[in-house]
């Protein structure tokens, strides 16, 4: 019972204890109780306990039942690090036992095997179980022999043996009423469906899992590394940092096991990298290196020895003893069979070629690119990796580019069987090296045109292909509802100087909920969309419009040219140093975004000019008078493109990548439909520019007050021709896909828009910080403006800074004013900010506001 109703079974042999049992019943209620105590609670108890047990086994003079005692204390020793005394235990308990006892206490055997990371040793001892627990028809303990093999199987890198097991296992549990068994087979399924590839599977049974452990009441430590896994692996690392740190200290209240210590402590550690600490990654690595070798973990101790060498690397600390640690774990993973030795192999490669040392570098990168050819995605990335740094110590740009091509290649497959767009965006991080190796390669080789094409490889891929529209899932959709209404309900009370923290906390639950639901979307789209052509490129271009990519290679930006039939390249300045003066325009908009604040403006103007010198360097002076397209990197999409002076009077779009306009600018517009006017509430100026859009079109729809609802709102948009929205915008750093858009029946979010068939060809978006975007992954945008272009938005007017509310409105009507003429979004708002007045509030307005896209 302890593993089908956990607390039940505590409160029983209590109640037992409380009787005065006989030895022989005492000593299932004390094992009972060390059982509970050991997985669930205080580890010194669990020990109490289990000696107890032990005592009264051999009051009874029961041999059978001493040896299952025998069986649960050495799983609870090794538990505890006491690694020899819990072998000791497990000696004496296969002597003592006989039969379908020796059987089980075999099975327990090779699960503590497998915590300390002796596979082999873990199979035989199954193999030896499995045919008695068969013959005796014992259900419960065949299942769980067979989940262990498959267990043991998946550490080994077995995926299909591991499968086979898990599956017959199910078929077990489910004639059994064990529902802690039944829990971990859930999660036992999750991991076996991340090893084959299918994160979002894999996401959505750790959480089915947790929900079946949280009706039991109990804790889920070993579920908490295994979601760290796969959170590192969909991107989400300082997700993953922030669940092992929280289980860590929820371990060490309960005073539980040491054995899962070090394993959370190696889950941290393994994320702290990704996440940018590499110094965190180095103190949790060294302290459960030293867990490991304390409990005898040789396994996890040599894992544990590569995270802290990679992060070690990370941090700069290059040597040639970090090169020989490196090829000794390597040597010692391959000898355990684990799938993580390519990738210590490739460290010690990457290492000796930081030091020069070219023929050890080729030793080892030619080891870990045999990786290449098989096994799931990533350690096939990694494979492509070595090949990749072989040919570049090789001087073959040449091979760069093909190994390149290839591992970014089976990265765009595993992508792509992402459902969620977030998760597309931040999986792409793991191409990072492959895109900035062939670019460097190109760059050295290739020419402007070979660059472009792989500037454009690895840049707004998510762009490249419709996300895969949320499920019509009941509970998706009544949580939206929910998280409304929570949401309007909290900016209410904000506004009537209400305090709001339980109403913050059931928001942030509920986004919990529904972005957990998203992120088990599976992708339907095969392949990576179209692949860029530059002659294509040119083509719609053609002898009037300008494309400026902005490449960023070894921190320096590098302009390319694209128009009138070729690509031509000029060097700039430094990111960082153009991020910095980003940040001191936006600061300035702010300003001036309040009356006052004139003196604010040279100072604007300045940052202006240096951010042109910065960014465009001598191409500035190529740019003629025609329109210009500007494709910046994802760290500078905050610039106010129009307050640059080469661009200050021009028709200018802004795009995520050139495949992206190109996209934008073949979209055909709706046959017919009539322009959509909302009005959202809370507005300074009431959103005055509606009611003169609505008179101007006549035929417009409208909604404003109680029918600009959520849900009106949508069916409106879908497939429109033009769409105003007037309403407070939300940017969210922390969570970019709930940033919002406030509506009579509360927020609008991405998730939303991502529903519609199809998002409007054109939309207007006249409030603040709707143009901001997320960074995330290797080049990739997330926010209000990047859900719509995929879903057949081919132009976007939006802003990407705070801006005066009034000053919005002129802009606003005149920009219209330029549609209704038959001019393209960037004509008319270039016109519009023409007929502005001259003063610094509305110069300021116009220059926040961008074009993006190509309607």
């Amino acid at each position: 019972m302890v593993f089908a109703d956990p607390g039940e079974a505590l409160a029983r042999a209590r109640a037992l204890l409380d009787a005065v049992p006989s030895p022989l019943d005492a000593s299932v209620a004390h094992q009972v109780i060390g059982i509970w105590q050991r997985d669930f609670g205080d580890l010194r108890l669990a020990l109490h306990h289990l000696r107890r047990a032990r005592e009264c086994a051999a009051r009874a003079d029961s041999a059978d039942r001493e040896a299952d005692v025998l069986a649960t204390l050495g799983v609870a020793l090794v538990h505890a690090g006491r690694t020899r005394e819990g072998l000791a235990a497990f000696e004496r308990g296969v002597a003592r036992g006989a039969g379908h006892t020796r059987a089980r206490v075999l099975y327990r055997r090779a699960y503590v095997w497998w915590v300390l990371g002796h596979h082999r040793e873990a199979l035989e001892d199954v193999r030896r179980a499995v045919p008695v627990l068969r013959q005796a028809d014992d259900v419960i303990w065949m299942a769980r022999a067979l989940t262990l093999r498959a267990t043991v199987h998946l550490a080994l890198g077995s995926v299909e043996r591991a499968e086979a097991d898990f599956t017959a296992a199910e078929a077990l549990w489910d004639t059994t009423g064990q529902e802690h068994d039944k829990a971990d087979a859930v999660e036992s399924r999750g991991l076996a469906a991340f090893r084959s590839g299918d994160v979002p599977a894999a996401l959505r049974l750790l959480d089915e899992a947790e929900e079946r452990y949280a009706r039991l009441g109990t804790p889920t430590f070993m579920l908490n590394i295994r979601r760290c896994e796969v959170l590192m692996a969909a991107g989400l690392a300082p997700e993953a940092l922030a669940e092992a740190d929280a289980a860590i200290g929820k371990l060490d209240g309960l005073g539980g096991q040491s054995t899962r210590k070090a394993e959370l402590l190696l889950a941290a550690a393994r994320a702290a990298r990704p996440a940018g600490d590499p110094h965190t990654a180095i103190a949790r690595a060294a302290l459960a290196v030293r867990l490991f070798a304390g409990q005898r973990r040789t396994w996890w101790e040599t894992h544990a020895r590569l995270v802290l060498i990679e992060a070690r690397h990370a941090a700069g600390r290059g040597s040639g003893r970090l090169v020989a640690d490196a090829a000794a774990v390597a040597a010692k993973l391959a000898s355990f069979g684990s799938p993580a030795a390519p990738e210590a192999s490739l460290l010690a490669g990457r290492i000796a070629l930081d030091l020069g040392w070219t023929a050890d570098a080729e030793r080892h990168l030619a080891v870990a690119a045999r990786s290449r050819r098989s096994g799931p995605p990533l350690a096939r990335m990694t494979g492509w990796a070595a090949q990749a740094l072989r040919a570049q110590a090789a001087g073959s740009a040449r091979g760069v580019l093909e190994a390149c091509r290839r591992g970014l290649d089976v990265l765009d497959d595993h992508r792509m069987t992402l459902g969620a767009s977030e998760l597309r965006a931040r999986a792409t991080e793991q191409g990072a090296e492959l895109a900035a190796l062939a670019q460097r390669a190109s760059l050295v080789s290739g020419g402007p045109r070979r660059l472009l094409v792989w500037s454009e490889r690895w840049r707004a891929t998510v762009l490249s292909t419709p996300p895969t529209r949320p499920p019509a899932d009941p509970e998706l959709l009544s949580g939206m509802t929910a998280f409304r209404e929570i949401a309007s309900r909290a900016e209410a009370a904000r506004m009537e100087g209400r305090p709001v923290p339980a109403l913050e906390r059931e928001q942030r639950r509920l986004e919990r909920e529904i972005r957990s639901r998203t992120l088990h979307m599976r992708g339907e789209a095969p392949g990576s969309g179209d692949r860029f052509d530059v002659g294509r490129l040119l083509e719609r271009l053609g002898d009037e419009v300008l494309l400026v990519e902005l490449a960023v290679l070894d921190g320096r930006v590098q302009v390319l040219l694209c128009g009138r039939g070729r690509v031509r390249r000029f060097e700039a300045g430094l990111l960082a140093e153009a991020e910095t003066e980003a940040e001191h325009v936006q600061a300035g908009l702010r300003r001036l975004a309040h009356p006052g604040a004139e003196a604010r403006l040279p100072v604007v103007e300045a940052a202006g000019r240096r951010l042109e010198e910065l960014l465009l360097g001598p191409a500035a002076a190529q740019l003629c008078g025609g329109p210009v397209v500007i494709v910046p990197p994802g760290r500078l999409h905050r610039v106010p493109w129009a307050l640059l002076p080469s661009l200050r009077e021009r028709v200018l779009s802004v795009s995520p990548s050139a495949g992206s306009w190109l996209r934008a600018r073949e979209t055909a517009p709706p046959p017919e439909g009539r322009p959509v006017l909302v009005r959202g509430p809370g507005l300074a100026t009431g959103g005055a520019e509606v009611p003169e859009l609505a008179a101007r079109y006549g035929c417009a729809t409208v909604l404003e007050e109680d029918g600009a609802r959520v849900p009106r709102v949508l069916e409106e948009l879908d497939g429109a021709a033009l769409a105003h929205i007037a309403a407070h915008g939300t940017f969210r750093a922390d969570s970019p896909l709930f940033s919002s858009l406030r509506m009579a029946d509360g927020p609008i979010v991405v998730h939303d828009f991502e529903r519609l068939a199809r998002s409007p060809y054109r939309i207007i978006l006249s409030c603040c910080d709707t143009a901001r975007l997320a960074s995330v992954g290797a080049d990739e945008l997330l926010g209000l403006v990047t859900a719509l272009l995929p879903l057949g938005t081919a132009g976007v007017v939006a802003c990407s800074a705070p801006v005066n509310d009034a000053a919005v409105v002129p802009l606003m009507l005149a920009l219209h004013k330029g549609l209704d003429a038959g001019l393209s979004l960037a004509e008319a708002l270039r016109d519009a900010r023409a007929a502005l007045p001259g003063d610094a509030l509305h110069q300021a307005t116009g220059w926040a506001f961008s074009a993006f896209g190509a309607a």
